[in-house]
């Protein structure tokens, strides 16, 4: 087996980087079926389901920059493994909700380079604190994202059933997705940082929505 130098790593997370912001800032031509799929919703509400799936966009995107930083940096080949396994599993999350986006007629977050970037160097920064740290940055984050897809499952329009099982789906596997970081040996963070998580969390959503 082949062992991968840091500077190999760093150029396969920089490519990776490179690929994920460049595919999924992309806008796609839509389809027939997606056109008369939006004609269901007001104007209203397709804008407001596009807003919300741009938010889980975002967040999809940030997930990516944090395993693969996370990743580099681990003390371990285990964990890091672990965390190339679970960008590529939140690699289909970040499909389905560009191809949402697309059948909403709308596009991701003009700031997805920040998203990834920025969250790559926090991902770095927690794999370099230790393998269990960063597992359990990992479970906070899960944790966090539950709480938010739940809040938006309130706040899709009713008749936009396409959004809200997509939501759906992502959820239960970030639910999994926590749990497999509690069994690897994630432990509960202090106070203080679950707060400035959830703060940078929430100057993202708000940003990702309107841009």
């Amino acid at each position: 087996m082949r062992h991968y130098s840091l500077f190999d790593r760093l150029l396969s997370a920089l490519d990776e980087g490179c690929r994920v912001v460049n595919h999924f800032g992309t806008v796609q031509t839509e389809s027939m079926d997606e056109s008369e799929e939006r004609s269901l919703l007001t104007e209203r509400q397709r804008k407001h389901s596009a807003g919300l799936m741009r938010v889980n966009h975002a967040g999809e995107v940030a997930a990516q920059g944090l395993y693969q930083g996370q990743a580099l940096t681990a003390r371990s080949d285990k964990t890091s493994a672990y965390m190339r396994n679970g960008a590529h599993q939140e690699m289909q999350h970040l499909l389905w909700c560009a191809e949402r986006l697309r059948a909403l007629d709308s596009r991701p977050s003009v700031l997805t380079p920040f998203w990834y970037w920025g969250s790559f160097g926090i991902g770095c920064l927690a794999g370099l604190m230790g393998d269990r740290w960063s597992l359990s940055f990992i479970k906070e984050t899960e944790d966090q994202v539950v709480a938010h897809l739940s809040s938006h499952l309130q706040r899709v329009p009713c008749s936009d059933r396409e959004t809200i099982g997509v939501i759906e789906r992502i959820k239960a596997d970030e639910l999994e997705h926590a749990r497999a970081a509690s069994a690897a040996g994630a432990m509960d963070l202090p106070a203080p940082i679950k707060s400035l998580m959830r703060g940078a969390s929430k100057i993202m959503t708000k940003s990702a929505y309107c841009f």
